[in-house]
C-alpha cells in the first residue's frame, strides 16, 4: 500500500478537474422543484435566495434509494459515518459534526437516536417525495442543532384520484453471505403504498420493510462485519381540505428495528464472543393546519409528539451481560403567519415550542445523572425583501430562550442578485451570513456511558456552555447554454465552544478511566463546494461534483479528526431506450485523520454503483444494480481504516405504480 500522506498540488487539481468535467443532470428544460427548506415557504430553487440542494423523487428511484442514508449518500460535500457502536449512519456538513445537523420531516424535528446524533438510516423512503439540504448555519429559521444545517425530509402530498406503489427486491454479498452460500439471499427489502381521495377528504398508508442477514468475511466465523438488521415502518396520513386554500391533517409514523451484533473480545490468552442485540421503537405522531385568508394571510400551525425506545442486551460466551434501557421523548409545536406582499416585502412571523426528556438504564441502575429534561421557548421573524427585479434581501432574527441556559439571539442575513444574462448564458449571485448556536443536549449533560468492562466511563457535564457558530456562505449558479449548469460556493465557518470529550484530563479511579465532556475548542471549517450538470445529449446527462474542506482546532492548532479534505461525486443518466436507463453514481473521499494523538489517518476510497431501470409496461417494471462495483472494502484489521464497510452487492427488483390521481 502506498503512503498515505497529504494530496500533491497534481492530484488536488486532477480531482478538480474530474469533477467538473466528468459526469448526470437534469435538462434545463424541466422545471425547477418547489423548495421550503431555506425559508419556510415554498420557493422556485432558483429563486430561493439561500442556497438549497435537492435529492429529488427522481434520483431515489434512478439510484433504488432504500433508505435516508441512501437517499443521501450522491449530496455533494456531505459525509456519511458509522454512529459509534450502534447499526446504523450518521451525517456531517462542511466540517461540522452530526450533533450539530438538524433533521427534519415536513419541518419537525426527528429525536436523535444515541441521545444526540439522528441515525440516518432509520427512515425509509415509502412516503418521502424529496430532500432538501441547506449548508451552513440556519438559526433564523431553525434553532438549537441546526449550526450545521438543515436536512429536512418532505413526504408527498396526496392527490384526488387513487394511487399507489408496489416494491420488492433482494439482494447478494457474495462470498460475504453471512449463510456461507454466495448466490444466496443477503438482503431483502418490501415497500407498499395506496393513497387517494376526494377533494376534500384524503388518506395514505404505507409499509416499508428492510431486512438484512449481515456479511462477514468469513462466513463460517464467529465475527461479522455487517450486523444483521431488520427494519419495519409503517405510516399513515388522513387530510381534510374543506377549501382549496386550507387543509387540516393527522399523521402518525411506527418503526420497528432489531438488529444483532458480533464481534470478539481478547481477554488474555483467548478471543470470547460477544454479541450485541437492540431493539427499537420509534413512534412518531403530528397533526396540523394551514390556511390563506381573502387578504393575503397565510398561516401553519403543526405539533409532534414521538417517542424513541431502545433496549439493548450485550453477552459475553452465551452469558448475559448487560441489559441497556432508553427512552426518548419529545414534544414539538410550530407555527407561523406569512403576511401579503407589502411595498415588495414579504414578512413571516413565528413560534416554536419544544420539550424532550432521557431516560436510561443499565441492569436497573439508572445511567442518568440528574434531571434530564429540557424546554425551549423560541420566536422568529422574517422580511424577504424583493429590493428589485434582480435584487432580493433576507434579513431574520431567532430569539431562543432555553430553561436552562436563557435567552439567545441568533440573526441572519441573505442577499440574492440576479446576472444580466441573455438567452445563450445567465447566473444568480448568493451570499448569507448567519449566526448558529446549540446547547448541550442531554447526553452530554447527564449521560453516564459506562463501559468499565472495556477501560473506560464518559460522564456527562451538567456545567457545559451552548456552542456558538458564525457561518458565511458565498456563491453563485450559472446556465451556459440550454444544457449546461454550474455552481461553487465558498463557506466559512468559525465555531466557539466546540464540545467534546475531553481526552487529555481524566482520572483514572480502580483502573477504569473517566472522561467528560467538556467545551475545550474554538474551531473553524472552511472550504469551496464546486458542481457541474451537463445534459450532453437528449438522452445522456451527466453531473460531477467537488468538495474541499480545511478544518482547524484553532486551540491545540491541529486539524479535525474524521473529516476529509476532498470529496468528489461523478455521475451520468444514460436512456437507453423508451423503456431502459442506466446510472452510475461514483464516489471518491480523501485520507483522514482519524487520531490526532499518533496521526493515524484513514486511507481514501472510491467506489461505483450501476442501476438499470427496463419498464416492462402496463405500470410495472424491473431493475437490477450493482453497488461498489469494484468492491472497495475497508481493513478490518487496521482500527483507522474507515472506507466503507460493505463490499460489492448484486440486487434484483420489481415495482408495480399505478395511477388515476386528478
Amino acid at each position: 500500500m502506498p503512503p498515505i500522506g497529504r494530496p500533491s498540488a497534481l492530484s488536488s487539481l486532477s480531482l478538480v478537474l474530474g469533477a467538473l468535467f466528468a459526469t448526470a443532470a437534469q435538462a434545463q428544460t424541466e422545471l425547477a422543484p418547489v423548495v421550503t427548506t431555506a425559508t419556510r415557504t415554498e420557493k422556485s430553487l432558483d429563486d430561493t435566495p439561500i442556497r438549497t440542494e435537492v435529492v429529488t423523487r427522481e434520483e431515489i428511484r434512478r439510484t433504488n434509494a432504500r433508505t435516508l442514508r441512501d437517499a443521501l449518500e450522491n449530496v455533494p460535500g456531505l459525509q456519511l459515518r458509522e454512529v459509534h457502536g450502534k447499526s446504523g449512519y450518521e451525517v456531517s456538513l462542511q466540517g461540522l459534526s452530526s450533533d450539530q445537523v438538524l433533521v427534519l420531516v415536513d419541518g419537525m424535528p426527528v429525536a436523535a437516536s444515541t441521545g444526540s446524533t439522528v441515525d440516518v438510516s432509520q427512515f425509509l423512503l415509502g412516503e418521502v417525495d424529496h430532500i432538501e439540504v441547506v449548508k451552513g448555519a440556519s438559526s433564523a429559521q431553525y434553532g438549537s442543532s441546526a449550526m450545521g444545517g438543515v436536512i429536512n425530509i418532505i413526504t408527498r402530498r396526496i392527490q384526488p384520484g387513487f394511487a399507489g406503489e408496489i416494491a420488492a427486491d433482494a439482494g447478494s454479498y457474495g462470498q460475504q453471505n453471512s449463510s456461507g452460500h454466495p448466490f444466496g439471499v443477503g438482503s431483502s427489502h418490501g415497500q407498499a403504498r395506496l393513497e387517494g381521495g376526494t377533494e376534500t377528504v384524503r388518506a395514505r398508508v404505507s409499509a416499508d420493510s428492510l431486512n438484512s442477514d449481515g456479511f462477514a468475511e468469513e462466513p463460517s466465523g464467529w465475527s461479522r462485519q455487517g450486523d444483521a438488521i431488520r427494519r419495519d415502518q409503517f405510516g399513515g396520513r388522513v387530510s381534510w381540505l374543506p377549501t382549496k386554500q386550507s387543509e387540516f391533517w393527522l399523521d402518525g409514523n411506527a418503526y420497528r428495528e432489531v438488529d444483532e451484533q458480533r464481534y470478539l473480545y481478547f481477554a488474555p490468552p483467548n478471543y470470547i464472543p460477544q454479541r450485541k442485540t437492540e431493539h427499537i421503537d420509534r413512534d412518531r405522531l403530528g397533526a396540523g393546519a394551514r390556511w390563506r385568508f381573502a387578504n393575503g394571510i397565510s398561516t401553519r400551525i403543526q405539533g409532534l409528539d414521538e417517542r424513541y425506545d431502545s433496549q439493548s442486551r450485550e453477552y459475553s460466551n452465551g452469558f448475559l451481560g448487560t441489559n441497556r434501557q432508553s427512552s426518548q421523548h419529545i414534544n414539538h409545536v410550530s407555527g407561523q403567519i406569512d403576511l401579503p406582499a407589502w411595498r415588495r416585502q414579504l414578512w413571516q412571523f413565528g413560534a416554536d415550542y419544544h420539550r424532550e426528556t432521557l431516560e436510561q438504564s443499565v441492569d436497573g441502575t439508572s445511567e442518568v445523572n440528574g434531571n434530564a429534561r429540557r424546554r425551549s421557548h423560541e420566536l422568529f421573524a422574517q422580511n424577504d425583501i424583493l429590493a428589485s427585479d434582480d435584487w432580493e434581501v433576507l434579513l431574520g432574527l431567532r430569539w431562543q430562550n432555553d430553561s436552562d441556559f436563557g435567552a439567545k439571539f441568533a440573526p441572519k442575513v441573505g442577499v440574492a442578485y440576479t446576472l444580466p444574462g441573455s438567452d445563450s448564458w445567465s447566473g444568480k449571485l448568493r451570499a448569507s451570513f448567519g449566526q448558529g448556536y446549540r446547547v448541550p443536549n442531554l447526553k452530554e449533560r447527564y449521560y453516564r456511558f459506562d463501559h468499565s468492562s472495556l477501560g473506560y466511563v464518559v460522564i456527562g457535564n451538567p456545567d457545559l456552555k451552548p456552542e456558538s457558530s458564525n457561518s458565511f456562505q458565498f456563491g453563485g449558479d450559472f446556465r451556459i447554454g440550454q444544457r449546461l449548469n454550474l455552481e461553487a460556493n465558498l463557506f466559512y465557518n468559525r465555531v466557539r465552544d466546540l464540545i467534546q470529550t475531553d481526552m487529555s484530563n481524566f482520572a483514572v479511579i480502580n483502573g477504569v478511566a473517566q472522561y467528560t465532556y467538556a467545551n475545550i475548542a474554538r474551531a473553524r471549517t472552511r472550504g469551496v463546494e464546486t458542481g457541474l450538470r451537463w445534459q450532453a445529449l437528449d438522452r445522456l446527462a451527466f453531473n460531477g461534483a467537488y468538495t474541499f474542506t480545511q478544518t482547524r482546532d484553532l486551540d491545540a492548532g491541529r486539524e479535525l479528526t474524521r473529516r476529509p479534505r476532498h470529496i468528489a461525486r461523478l455521475g451520468a443518466d444514460w436512456q437507453a431506450s423508451t423503456a431502459d436507463t442506466l446510472t452510475v453514481r461514483g464516489r471518491f473521499q480523501s485520507s483522514e485523520l482519524v487520531d490526532s494523538s499518533t496521526n493515524g489517518r484513514s486511507p481514501s476510497w472510491t467506489t461505483l454503483d450501476l442501476a438499470w431501470q427496463h419498464a416492462l409496461g402496463g405500470g410495472l417494471s424491473a431493475f437490477t444494480g450493482i453497488n461498489n462495483v469494484f468492491d472497495r472494502q475497508r481493513d478490518f484489521s487496521d482500527s483507522n481504516d474507515f472506507a466503507p464497510i460493505a463490499g460489492r452487492y448484486v440486487y434484483l427488483g420489481l415495482r408495480y405504480a399505478f395511477s388515476s390521481a386528478r
